[in-house]
């Protein structure tokens, strides 16, 4: 993840994602590669097969607006990975990347007190703040009683990728998964030198061989907010909706607010598990430097 052909590995890995019956071609056959030849896809394109290898192979890094929307129409791509494409050809200047590169470690980033209080006041609504890294930097006693990661310090993608407790809790973990991966390679973007973002990266793809297939797959899906189904060890199963809220003033920070349907067994649920938890200890409330840069 160096950054080096972001483009080129992009357009790989999106071609071979793309049947050739999908695209109106006859399949069957006898190909080496998944998806679609690369002379398919530049003759579905409308352009000469030497330029589009010329993309793949990164020695033309500036194509037109044009080509690219044809390339996204040819890979299926929908309005966020076209966008995602467009800016991996934005070039950055070099003593930018370098600049990147070379950086002062990092600092904890600081969650606006404000944010804070509202966070541990809701008492019926499981809610913390993570960022773009998915550590989790805040938190209020319900979301640790909805699951144990759900704690200061804990960095939420390698949680869900390496405990096996957090993928009994979640029975709809492929579904997570692949929704993870896809939002943290949209927070990635152009910007694939980032220090912490390869190390998270470059750690998760040695230790979760379904990591590692996920990235390679290049999908790319915004935050958005999703039904969670939970078989939680005090409640049994159990569904809930998370609603992600970008903080303005903040570096890329994310409040994470869960809620139940109102009147719903759900809810009612939601309500046990906050009883059952509330003589529990209190919630630490900033993040510990060295947790974070474990």
């Amino acid at each position: 993840m160096d950054g080096s052909n972001a483009l080129g590995e992009f357009l790989r890995a999106r071609r071979a994602l793309v049947r050739p019956e999908d695209v109106g071609l006859p399949g069957g056959g006898l190909r080496r590669v998944p998806g679609l030849r690369r002379e398919e896809v530049a003759m579905l394109a409308g352009i000469s097969s030497d330029y589009y290898l010329r993309l793949e192979q990164g020695r033309d890094r500036n194509p037109s607006v044009q080509v690219l929307e044809a390339l996204a129409r040819v890979l299926g791509l929908d309005p966020d990975a076209t966008t995602y494409l467009v800016a991996l050809t934005q070039d950055r200047p070099a003593d930018v990347r370098h600049a990147r590169r070379t950086r002062e470690p990092h600092r904890p980033e600081q969650v606006p007190a404000g944010i804070l209080q509202l966070l541990h006041g809701w008492t019926r609504n499981p809610a913390y703040i993570q960022n773009r890294y998915t550590d989790c930097l805040a938190v209020n006693a319900l979301a640790t009683a909805l699951s144990p990661n759900y704690r200061i310090g804990v960095n939420l993608m390698r949680a869900v990728f390496l405990d096996p407790a957090e993928r009994e809790l979640r029975r709809d973990w492929e579904d997570l998964t692949e929704e993870g991966v896809a939002t943290l390679r949209a927070y990635a973007g152009p910007d694939s030198d980032d220090p912490r973002l390869r190390d998270l990266v470059g750690d998760l793809s040695v230790r979760s061989e379904r990591f590692r297939t996920l990235w390679a797959r290049h999908e790319v899906r915004p935050r958005r907010g999703r039904m969670n189904h939970l078989t939680h060890p005090l409640v049994g199963d159990l569904d809930v909706r998370s609603n992600k809220l970008s903080m303005d003033g903040t570096d890329g920070l994310t409040l994470v607010v869960f809620h139940a349907e109102p009147g719903s067994r759900d809810a009612e649920l939601l309500d046990i598990l906050g009883s059952l938890t509330a003589t529990g200890t209190e919630t630490e409330r900033e993040a510990p430097r060295e947790r974070l840069e474990e």
